[in-house]
């Protein structure tokens, strides 16, 4: 247990010791503890791993704070299968993101803030994943959440980067609220927040009532599984940016490269698929809400796809790469096929860390230049950052052999085997692998190929990366290749380990189908990629005019995804400025301009007018005072009389 316990303890110490004695005495030297401690929570989450495949798993409370009648508050561990896997993702992630950043931010002012704030991330994600009780994940929960608000507005002066952080934080309040109201629901229908007691409690509650909602115009029956179910997704839908709550997480760019991918790859957007496997004994009794979860996740995956294929901010394409490859992953778990979900999660940290840290490197090289327009032929200043690049783009475009390829099709092949509703999001995932594949390589070849489009003072200083950098880009490029190895299908000659070994905990989906039909599957998904990857040379490679035709023939369609089908606007006007206008002319005016005013300036108002007519009284003449004194005994007197 205490081996454990010092997995999150560690990332913990070292941003404590960071943030009291960074600024004073470690300054330029702050990132050996973070890293010394995140390297050291690695080797524990190995060691765990092996543990787990040994048959050694942890499940118990540490610490108990709180106990009130039935209600019980702890700090527990869950070691189990699914853990292991987090556990690996987030300190790989999260080591390499450190070591990365030492280049990266290296002069910073913000230096050893910056490294407090990964170990802060680092540590509440890992809690988040080994809870045992939804109380100690509602904290985990919350904590990433904080910690991304810090991290995306890292450089404070910066308005932009300021805007960006609050809005990351209020949007996912909104989530949030639906995820709190779940967990309440699960503590007053179970008695508990331990996972072991509601999960085993679930079959007892089989033949509650339904639950009633009136609605005014019409009664509603609504299972109690469901509601609890869509409660928590709530809370998904805002961390794993999903429709509608997904505007925060193009914004998030505004935080320094390595946050976007320690984010994007490990900790936050990750949280959401993590806790719908992780309550899917809850998911698998609402058929209801496993449909919502499929559906959101399909729509979510074709219209961030979209999107992405015409943004020039290399940045925001990855980012909303992020948002779709997000929904690819719930739509597997929307299908039962959670086992599908997590690996896809395993995989995506590999190639999309390497992108965004590989975006990291070409800004790096280029002044901080984000605009894909202004770049070009970057192929032969930076050959490290150019194949480790093309590494990830393959991954995730689904080529055979490449990690991401393993994952995408399981996840399209269990939605087609799942049948009726699956179908339809098994068409919307193979559609948006084909957008993956074009806009990965749009990025890909407008970047490293073709003539130089920036400025000459901006190639004149064309550099490859230092090797802190190349380094951890290396490594994820081995990732992204052999990191999806341990799916291969049997139809491929592999057993599909991680399959057996998430569905310990995670069970086996129920899909049917032939060996043909998976190969049929996998066949159409792959030629859709490489189709994607084709065209995408010839539009950007080859023909350099064809874009700007295209996007003239079908100018609507074109506006529409530039301007990202207009959400953000559309919450501008129904939302952000009602609440601005709000707060301005009725809580400022009238609440605060009126009464809180009025009672702050009124009460000193009110007292010095009293003293102001008291004060006459004080004529400083003695035969006045003399005659009051006078006056005032004569009244005591009387009164001592009568009574």
């Amino acid at each position: 247990m205490s081996k454990y316990l010092l997995i999150p303890v560690l990332p913990l110490l070292a941003f404590f010791i960071n943030i009291i004695l960074g600024r004073r005495y470690l300054k330029d030297n702050a990132q050996w503890v973070s890293i010394a401690a995140v390297l050291g929570s690695f080797v524990i989450a190995v060691s765990s791993l092996f543990d787990v495949i040994s048959g050694s798993r942890f499940y118990g409370d540490i610490y108990t704070w709180v106990v009130a009648g039935n209600f019980r508050a702890s700090v527990g561990f869950n070691i189990d299968e699914l853990t292991s896997i987090m556990l690996i993702v987030v300190t790989t992630i999260s080591s390499l993101v450190h070591i990365y950043s030492v280049g990266y931010m290296h002069g910073d002012k913000g230096y050893y803030r910056f490294f407090s704030y990964l170990s802060l991330f680092t540590f509440s994600m890992l809690m988040l994943v080994m809870s045992n009780n939804f109380l100690q994940l509602y904290f985990g929960w919350e904590a990433v959440g904080l910690c991304s608000y810090l991290l995306i507005g890292f450089w404070y002066e910066k308005r932009s980067a300021s805007d960006a952080g609050k809005k990351a934080f209020i949007v996912n309040r909104v989530g949030d609220f639906g995820f709190a109201l779940g967990v309440f629901m699960i503590y007053l229908t179970f008695g508990s927040l331990d996972y072991r007691t509601v999960f085993n409690s679930l079959s007892m509650h089989l033949n509650d009532p339904l639950v009633h909602m009136n609605l005014g115009i019409t009664a509603v029956d609504v299972n109690l599984f469901t509601l609890i179910a869509l409660l928590l997704f709530c809370g998904a839908v805002g961390k794993s940016a999903q429709i509608p709550l997904h505007v925060w997480l193009p914004d998030a760019m505004e935080g320094p490269t390595p946050v976007s991918a320690l984010i994007h790859a490990a900790t936050m957007v990750t949280a959401g698929v993590f806790m719908v496997a992780r309550c899917s004994p809850i998911f698998n009794l609402s058929p209801f809400a496993m449909n919502v979860v499929a559906v959101v996740g399909a729509v979510t995956a074709i219209f961030a796809a979209s999107i992405g294929l015409v943004q020039n901010d290399i940045k925001r394409v990855i980012a909303y790469s992020t948002i779709s490859q997000l929904g690819y992953m719930f739509l597997a778990e929307g299908v039962g096929a959670y086992s599908a979900g997590i690996f896809h999660l395993y995989t995506h940290a590999f190639f999309k860390a390497l992108l965004f840290l590989g975006a990291g490197s070409v800004m790096h090289a280029m002044e901080g230049e984000l605009n894909i327009q202004k770049m070009g032929g970057l192929r032969k200043y930076m050959p490290w950052t150019y194949w480790t690049f093309l590494l990830a783009s393959l991954s995730i475009s689904g080529i055979p052999g490449f990690a991401g390829f393993f994952s995408k099709d399981e996840i399209l092949w269990q939605a087609y085997s799942s049948g009726g509703p699956g179908r339809l999001v098994w068409i919307i995932g193979s559609i948006t692998a084909f957008m993956t594949a074009l806009y990965s390589f749009r990025v890909f070849f407008m970047a490293f190929h073709g003539e130089f489009r920036g400025t000459h003072e901006q190639e004149h200083h064309l550099h490859e990366s230092p090797k802190v950098m190349t380094i951890p880009l290396a490594i994820l490029a081995t990732g992204a290749v052999v990191a999806g190895w341990v799916g291969i299908p049997s139809l491929l000659g592999g057993g599909n380990q991680i399959a057996g070994y998430l569905g310990h905990v995670l069970g086996h989906p129920k899909g049917e189908g032939t060996g043909m039909q998976e190969m049929m599957v996998m066949g159409f998904s792959t030629a859709l990629g490489i189709l994607g990857i084709g065209l995408s040379y010839i539009m950007y490679g080859r023909r350099s005019e064809l874009p700007q035709k295209i996007a003239a023939a079908f100018k609507p369609l074109y506006t529409l995804f530039y301007n990202k089908y207009y959400v953000d606007e559309l919450y501008s006007y129904t939302v952000v400025k009602p609440t601005l206008w709000i707060g301005k002319n009725i809580l400022g005016k009238v609440t605060d301009g009126t009464i809180i005013e009025g009672v702050v300036n009124g009460v000193p108002g009110l007292i010095g007018w009293f003293s102001a007519r008291f004060r006459r009284i004080q004529t400083g003449l003695v035969q006045e005072y003399a005659a009051v004194m006078a006056i005032g005994i004569l009244i005591i007197m009387v009164v001592l009389i009568v009574w």
